[in-house]
């Protein structure tokens, strides 16, 4: 239990969320591309989409797991928007989702707090939580280049600063430069995952890179922007950053399921172009004797 919450399995050795949120992409991308003939009919794309959506957050919330929550509702939104439905139902989608997780929220009290304080930071940060209060401190105390890696004080003083504070952590230690080259990261990495999507050879291939691109950049700049209190306090982790098995391997598998599909979209345009995608290096001359150099004893050596 950790919060109050039970979100782990085998004493925090596993957090099932995180491999929800990989499932759920995979699951509607196959879902979405089998389903693209009659997507735009309500009964068979928005009402079973939501159904998905609402059992899958459902049992998240359960544990709870507000975060976790509303990034699953969001992924399957960015999903369906994706799939190139007609906007009559991107809108009711946009609908639903904000009214489950405004919902989610007042039902929620650490949601209700976390989004009152969001509001106390934005009118006075003096008056915001410890925790706001601290993240500040330690970005004026960074500057531009920084205290110096392991110098920082704040990872002793904000709460989980290995997990969700740690972007709070790197510009302290490392300043702006820092904490630019971190987002410069993340942006390369959105760049080159949606390129992927954009050459995928079908509909499922482009949903899978896309979503899980989504996924990840979505997770950072939610991670990133509240540490900067431009959203309220969230428990999104940093991906590849933060501290965590759960996170690290699911993330790992996401990027290794986007290099997969712009592995295919590459073999098929080599086999396109006539060219083997297994193709090696000719180490012959025009007369057929390898170009390889060969040991010969110097005249010295012979006599």
């Amino acid at each position: 239990m950790r919060f109050g919450a039970r979100r782990t399995l085998f004493n925090g050795s596993i957090q099932p969320s995180e491999l929800a949120k990989l499932v759920i992409i995979i699951y509607l991308a196959f879902w979405l591309h089998s389903k693209q003939e009659v997507l735009n009919n309500i009964h068979f794309g928005l009402i079973p989409m939501i159904t998905i959506l609402g059992f899958t957050a459902g049992l998240i919330m359960l544990q709870p797991d507000l975060s976790a929550t509303l990034t699953i509702l969001v992924l399957g939104g960015m999903m369906f928007f994706l799939a190139g439905v007609d906007w009559r139902q991107i809108i009711l989608i946009l609908l639903v989702v904000g009214g489950i997780s405004a919902l989610f929220l007042l039902v929620s009290d650490t949601g209700r707090f976390r989004f009152e304080q969001y509001l106390i930071a934005l009118q006075d940060p003096a008056n915001a939580h410890d925790h706001i209060k601290r993240v500040i401190e330690s970005i004026v105390r960074g500057g531009v280049f920084g205290v110096g890696i392991g110098r920082g004080s704040s990872k002793f003083a904000l709460p989980v600063s290995h997990t969700d504070s740690i972007f709070a952590v790197i510009i302290e230690e490392t300043g702006l430069i820092g904490a630019g080259a971190v987002v410069l990261a993340f942006m390369i990495l959105m760049w080159r995952g949606l390129n992927i999507a954009r050459k995928a050879l079908d509909m499922q291939g482009r949903l899978l890179a896309a979503g899980l691109t989504f996924w990840i950049t979505f997770e950072a700049i939610l991670n990133m922007g509240v540490m900067v209190s431009v959203f309220p306090i969230t428990g999104n982790a940093l991906p590849l950053i933060s501290a965590g098995g759960s996170n690290l391997t699911m993330t790992m598998a996401a990027i290794g399921l986007i290099l997969s599909v712009g592995r295919v979209a590459n073999h098929k345009k080599n086999e396109e172009e006539g060219r083997a995608f297994s193709a090696v290096v000719n180490l012959r001359r025009g007369n057929g004797r390898r170009g390889v150099s060969r040991s010969h004893r110097s005249a010295h050596t012979r006599r």
